[in-house]
């Protein structure tokens, strides 16, 4: 049976602009006919990815970088070798496997890459130094006739480079390479746009900066302005394919626990750096949970009619009473006898009889790596 882990969040930001549009006002949209506050996708998982990274919840080695730079961090590798003469070589590798490059040696768009397929690269050019002519390429040449001009064989080596390299950021979130459909990886995590569970209204802080070094008698300010910024509760929502996040990672069982282990320490504890320096949102969740379900199920539509604020309860508690209401509603009509849940909840207010409650992060994470294991063992 399919095993999707889902992770359901309540957190509530202070005054914040952690994710901000063209003009530079937070991000929002219409939802159930009411303005909501928004952080996308993206910038969600751009932070948990470096809050990964930064504490090193995964080994290096299986970690991933997106950049056009590559062709830098190659010449950083190949140690030794002259610069222009090793210059040349990565573009006739990299042309091997279908990457061309571009002004300033870049990358035609951004790649998303693993550490082990960088490695491998540097390490194809300096096995394979002389094989890799400079007549092997030419500026005229298109990229298929710049492929065909290396040894067929070599040709081969660079293309199986680009398997992944069982990094665990491109085994999450996925990556497409338009020139290379056949080294494209479907994302085994699926992340939501954070909504706030509230209707919301965004504030101006009219600023202003006084010059230090003034004369006496000399008024006005040195610079004035004004930033755009909010306050809400949000929910916020991601689930994991199990049996994708196996077969990206290339079966391997304990890289797959070490990443589920990881994706829900950086989806609870990062935050986004939007503005943080005049904002300082450093707000964590009030509600943590965790749902293995057969097929997913995004509980948003909880938030479909605005949670109203009262005197009486934080809007963070109200939210976590919607989304409990919600759940036991849905349940019995699209759940399955095998769901679970696991929590965390500072409200008090989840109310499901079939979740585990725990007090920490490490139980939540180990709650759930158990019943991974259990269900590899059936």
């Amino acid at each position: 049976m399919p095993l999707f882990i889902e992770l359901h969040l309540i957190q509530n930001f202070a005054p914040s602009n952690l994710n901000r549009d063209d003009t530079g006002a937070p991000k929002d949209a219409l939802f159930g006919g009411q303005r909501r506050a928004r952080v996308s996708s993206q910038c969600f998982k751009r932070a948990m990815r470096l809050y990964s990274r930064q504490h090193q919840l995964i080994p290096e080695e299986y970690c991933a970088l997106r950049t056009k730079k590559l062709q830098a961090l190659l010449l950083e590798r190949l140690v030794g070798r002259e610069t222009q003469e090793a210059a040349r070589k990565i573009e006739v590798a990299l042309a091997a496997a279908g990457l061309k490059l571009k002004e300033e040696g870049k990358t035609e768009y951004l790649l998303f890459l693993g550490e082990r397929e960088v490695a491998g690269f540097a390490n194809l050019i300096n096995d394979h130094w002389d094989q890799l002519q400079f007549s092997a390429l030419s500026e005229k040449k298109s990229k298929k006739e710049s492929k065909a001009a290396v040894a067929p064989e070599l040709a081969k080596q660079a293309k199986r480079i680009l398997d992944g390299g069982k990094a665990v950021d491109v085994a999450l979130y996925g990556r497409m390479l338009a020139d290379l459909p056949q080294v494209n990886q479907d994302a085994a995590c699926q992340v939501a746009h954070a909504i706030s569970t509230h209707r919301v209204e965004r504030d101006f802080d009219y600023f202003t900066a006084i010059d230090d070094v003034s004369h006496p008698g000399e008024i006005g300010a040195g610079m004035l302005g004004q930033i755009e910024f909010t306050s809400a509760t949000f929910y916020r929502y991601a689930v994991l394919d199990l049996a994708k996040l196996l077969h990206n990672l290339q079966n391997d069982q304990e890289l797959t626990l070490l990443s589920v282990d990881a994706l829900i320490q950086a989806m609870v504890r990062a935050i986004p750096s939007g503005k943080q320096n005049s904002f300082a949102a450093h707000n964590l969740p009030e509600f943590i949970g965790l749902s293995l379900r057969s097929s997913p199920l995004n509980l948003a539509n909880a938030f479909e009619r605005p949670v109203q604020p009262n005197s009486s309860q934080s809007l963070t508690a109200l939210s976590v009473t919607a989304l409990s209401q919600y759940e036991s509603k849905l349940a019995p009509i699209y759940g399955h006898a095998s769901d679970r849940w696991a929590h965390i909840d500072l409200t008090g207010q989840w109310q499901q009889p079939n979740s585990d409650s725990h007090t920490s992060i490490a139980e939540l994470t180990q709650w759930v790596k158990e019943a991974i294991v259990s269900q590899w063992r059936k």
